[in-house]
């Protein structure tokens, strides 16, 4: 695993030199298909060493940022066009995935907790350095403020496990079990609030109306991903805790995944309906995990790998239309369809995997979750079934309402789709429905 840092780290040098923005994504692509070929254990924790480890969660999660990095550049490259501190930009990006990367292979609990925190601070810079509206300041700190708040009592918990077992390293907890309740809630907090859980997701349709496209993808894609990866790991070692008390858990996300999803009809912003969606789908993950049987891990695990993908490519079209109009605004960018009618597929086809239409992954992630819930309470499938009809209803509202209708009378030039951002669309779209046929690869993992 160290190879794969000192290659992300000797990485930075080019960032600085003249030139070399498109060399970076293919530094990055090169990385991705080495670290495709690790040679990985199925059924345990592999690669490991006194530091770092690999298993079937973390290398599924170390994929997906490598991916969706070298796919913010590509989807950057306004900033190039302007020369915008992209070689700062670059770095920044570096930086994060060097976060992200130690963040999802690190072993000891004190080290997760510094990296995790970490990988804030470029995000940051990325909202309010890049960030197009005057707000971004006001964003920044929500963000800031509301991760760091939960995210204290986190690092309290972590020194009481030191004290009380002498041993911080993740393999080591899954053979304890500790039945205390301030430190259950202390130690799921922060991942409730990454995720983000229904009343302490303000931060997160805030961060995304300022973000620029690569905030906004890597902020969807990986940066929500941090709160499930934490419960997944932290709960094998509260889990008689967590048996007693999750059901508030499971309530708060079921019923506010399902106002989340009603209240995405009300958005007259682009970016942040597809931003409340994601608080949406990540309702059903919190549900998942804290029911904590097998098929509910695997589904949560597989729907933050898909939605991080679907939403991706949901932020670079919304930024496309953006480019074009220089409005976010559903009123304005209406009657797409006569002027990109290419484009016009690509809305549907990540909308129709947004609302897990098959084959795409997200199909797969809510079967399995809604199987894990329904076993758990026959009740949770009435807010299950409005969750998903609200999801597909507000999908097909914001295609429908983009693509057809009047266009606005108030634009006198367009140009037509990129290749450069087709392709970038079918990065985002191709894997996302492709992975479905490793299905076995996925659910052997516990």
């Amino acid at each position: 695993m160290m190879k794969f840092l000192f290659m992300l780290i000797f990485m930075i040098p080019l960032c600085f030199m003249k030139n070399m923005f498109w060399l970076v994504q293919m530094m990055l692509f090169f990385f991705f298909f080495l670290f495709m070929n690790l040679n990985l254990n199925i059924m345990c924790f592999s690669n490991m060493s006194y530091m770092f480890y690999c298993d079937i969660i973390s290398f599924g999660l170390i994929m997906l940022s490598v991916w969706i990095c070298s796919l913010m550049i590509m989807a950057s490259s306004n900033l190039l066009k302007l020369n915008f501190y992209i070689n700062f930009f670059l770095f920044n990006i570096i930086f994060l995935l060097i976060m992200l990367y130690l963040t999802f292979s690190v072993l000891n609990l004190l080290l997760f907790y510094f990296f995790f925190e970490s990988s804030l601070i470029p995000t940051l810079l990325l909202i309010i350095g890049w960030g197009y509206q005057p707000e971004r300041i006001q964003a920044g700190m929500y963000l800031l403020f509301y991760t760091l708040f939960g995210s204290l009592p986190l690092l309290m918990g972590i020194i009481y496990i030191f004290n009380d077992l002498n041993t911080m390293m993740i393999y080591f907890l899954k053979f304890f079990n500790l039945n205390l309740y301030m430190l259950y809630i202390s130690m799921i907090f922060a991942f409730l609030v990454k995720m983000p859980m229904y009343f302490v997701h303000l931060w997160l349709p805030k961060a995304h109306v300022e973000a620029p496209v690569s905030g906004s993808m890597i902020l969807a894609g990986i940066m929500l991903k941090l709160g499930g990866y934490g419960l997944l790991r932290i709960l094998i070692f509260l889990q008689e805790v967590n048996l007693k008390l999750n059901y508030i858990w499971i309530i708060i996300s079921l019923i506010g995944g399902l106002y989340i999803s009603m209240k995405c009809f009300c958005q007259v912003d682009m970016k942040s309906l597809i931003a409340y969606s994601s608080v949406a789908h990540m309702s059903m993950v919190i549900g998942g995990i804290m029911v904590m049987n097998y098929w509910g891990f695997i589904g949560s695990y597989v729907l933050m790998i898909s939605h991080g993908l679907c939403s991706s490519g949901m932020f670079c079209l919304a930024n496309i239309n953006y480019e074009r109009l220089n409005s976010r605004s559903l009123y304005i960018n209406k009657g797409m369809m006569n002027f990109m009618p290419s484009l016009t597929l690509w809305w549907f086809l990540l909308l129709s995997s947004n609302m897990s239409a098959p084959p795409s992954l997200n199909l797969l992630g809510e079967i399995s979750l809604i199987n894990s819930l329904v076993s758990w309470s026959n009740f949770s499938m009435i807010l299950l079934m409005m969750i998903s009809f609200f999801s597909a209803g507000y999908s097909l509202y914001l295609y429908s309402y983009i693509q057809h209708g009047k266009y606005f009378y108030g634009l006198y030039s367009f140009y037509v789709g990129l290749s450069r951002e087709y392709l970038l669309l079918f990065l985002h779209w191709f894997p996302l429905n492709i992975l479905v046929l490793s299905v076995e690869f996925i659910s052997i993992w516990f």
